[in-house]
């Protein structure tokens, strides 16, 4: 089911992809039949990122207010008019306004989709899931460039069927229920265990549903308060907005606008003279963008978000290094060069930096804030767009071609040291545990680590220095453990409470640290019965103390009755 969620939410990443993308195919044919002046082609092209604005704007409130799906109904609805109203209109003006009301559209979808899926999903798969949305940004640019080459004779065409995903989205929309999290967060409890129950395909009254659904509510007693401008700067929300803030600018600095910009360029200095070829290479980008996304969300989860972005500001910074030493030599033994460095570009873009900070936005902020501070997030990420943009053709005039590559070089070196320093590892991490790790005052890049782990315990376990591994290796450490025992349909559900539990224990988590040493479980992801050791007896016992104290076991014998709440 949560697949099916992912994919309905997904569309609106297909229609902004599209929207963003058909207004290249269509404007020859537009300049043909309106005459339209260069004013009207900025003014057309730009409707779109400045509607934007607005949709991020107003989207964090309402949808803390009437819900994601109600959000993204009204989105769908917006996003079909304007698709309709750009095949129908009779003067560039209108053209204009009809993409304005599209870029308010793809403002409200851009916040509200990763929210819906980051909230429907299990920690396990969030980051792939919410990856989905990226992933169809891609399929829509991709769309766009196919539906161009389909009806390069009609521009009305190709703005209608702009409409059809519109329908999809609205109609699956229809179908879905809001998430569990802001159903919990209204008080609206019968609502939230029927929709987690649905999204794991399990009864509302299994033991790992009201476990869940208890954690949630823990979390939301404490966020029933609406977030306000202020709340975003105070000491549990201002890490988590820098890092999102901060993400996107570096994605935007990063120069993948004008890499876009400039790669007709390329392609006709390495020989594409003809505009069907150009065409037809810029599709090849656009295969290479959607392939480079699905390998991004299938490391994604794997590796973790920290590591994905290391790898991908270090391979943009590479071909943007290849692009400007292209650009500044001019020379003709050079055009491959910039050639190579384009597609490794957009390989790297697409699997890292352009679906990492949405993810993140997703999930590091506070449930009560979680809306508003995604609107600053978004609204950064469409005005940082907006300045390089504006800027590129500037900065091109003043320091050449070679010189602008050379600034988003440095800027992708930043990134690297931004996420070293700064950007939490939230990878196999719930929502609720990130946020009660906000709230304790620690450093938000040490989520996931004990709070009480120190170098002196190396001389006691075996550990590093810094403890225990990271707190998604330790989730990945438990599950692997509970596979070994008796007790897995009844604990692999509590696999985050089980974790959070065992790190809390110093025995228990001094156990872990010689199990995962001993058995390098960080590379290889494999355990035996045998790997145990003498930690064996420790780590059963622990287990059998869990599962002792489960809603499951507790319910066998009358102390818990059915539904999970005590007589």
């Amino acid at each position: 089911m949560i697949y099916f969620v992912a994919a309905v939410a997904g569309i609106a990443g297909i229609l902004f992809g599209f929207d963003e993308g058909i207004i290249a195919g269509a404007l020859s044919l537009l300049r043909g039949e309106f005459g339209i002046t260069p004013l009207d082609e900025g003014l057309m092209t730009a409707a779109v990122p400045f509607g934007a604005l607005f949709g991020a704007l107003i989207a964090g409130r309402a949808s803390e207010r009437f819900g994601r799906r109600a959000l993204l109904l009204w989105a769908a609805i917006l996003f079909i008019l304007g698709a309709v109203f750009s095949a129908l209109i009779t003067a560039i003006w209108m053209l204009s306004l009809a993409r304005l009301m599209l870029g308010v559209a793809v403002g409200v979808a851009a916040l509200v989709a990763p929210l819906y899926i980051s909230e429907s999903a299990p920690p396990a798969k969030r980051g792939m899931l919410v990856s989905i949305y990226q992933l169809a940004i891609t399929l829509g640019i991709l769309s766009a460039y196919l539906v161009s080459f389909a009806f390069d004779h009609s521009w009305s065409l190709m703005f209608m069927m702009g409409a059809l995903p519109g329908i999809a989205l609205f109609f699956g929309m229809y179908v879905l229920h809001d998430t569990p999290r802001w159903l919990a967060l209204k008080g609206r409890q019968p609502e939230a265990r029927a929709a987690m129950a649905r999204l794991h395909g399990v009864s509302p009254d299994a033991p790992a549903i009201t476990a869940e659904l208890a954690d949630i509510n823990r979390t939301a007693q404490s966020d029933r308060h609406a977030a306000s401008w202020a709340d975003l700067l105070t000491p549990s929300v201002r890490p988590a907005l820098i890092v999102s803030v901060g993400l996107f600018l570096l994605q935007q600095l990063s120069g993948i606008n004008a890499v876009i910009y400039y790669a007709p360029t390329v392609f006709k200095e390495t020989g594409f003279d003809s505009h069907a070829t150009q065409i037809l290479a810029t599709i090849g980008v656009g295969v290479v963008n959607v392939a480079m996304t699905v390998v991004g969300m299938m490391l994604i989860d794997r590796i973790g978000r920290r590591r994905l972005l290391l790898i991908g500001f270090a391979g943009t910074a590479l071909s943007l290094g290849l692009i400007a030493v292209g650009a500044v030599t001019e020379a003709k033994s050079l055009d491959m060069l910039a050639l190579g460095g384009l597609v490794l570009y957009i390989a790297a873009f697409a699997a890292s930096i352009g679906p990492l900070p949405w993810v993140m936005m997703s999930e590091i902020f506070p449930l009560h804030a979680r809306g508003l501070g995604m609107s600053v997030a978004s609204l950064a990420n469409w005005g940082f767009n907006f300045i390089v943009v504006f800027s590129f053709p500037v900065l091109v005039s003043s320091l050449g071609l070679g010189g602008v590559f050379a600034i988003y070089t440095l800027a992708c070196l930043i990134g690297i040291l931004f996420t070293l320093k700064l950007v939490p590892e939230t990878n196999g991490v719930s929502l609720e545990e990130i946020e009660r790790h906000l709230k304790s005052g620690r450093p938000l890049r040490l989520l996931g680590q004990a709070p009480h782990d120190r170098g002196d315990q190396a001389g006691t376990t075996g550990a590093s220095p810094g403890g225990l591994a990271p707190r998604h290796d330790t989730g990945m450490l438990i599950r692997a453990l509970i596979s070994l025992g008796p007790y897995q349909s009844v604990l692999m559900p509590l696999a985050d409470q089980v974790t959070r539990i065992a790190l809390e224990n110093h025995q228990v988590r001094g156990a872990l640290q010689s199990v995962s040493i001993r058995t390098n479980f960080e590379n290889t992801g494999r355990l035996s019965a045998t790997d145990l050791g003498s930690e064996a007896a420790t780590l059963k016992a622990f287990l059998e103390h869990v599962r002792f104290a489960s809603p499951a076991f507790l319910e066998s014998v009358g102390e818990l009755p059915a539904g999970g709440k005590r007589g």
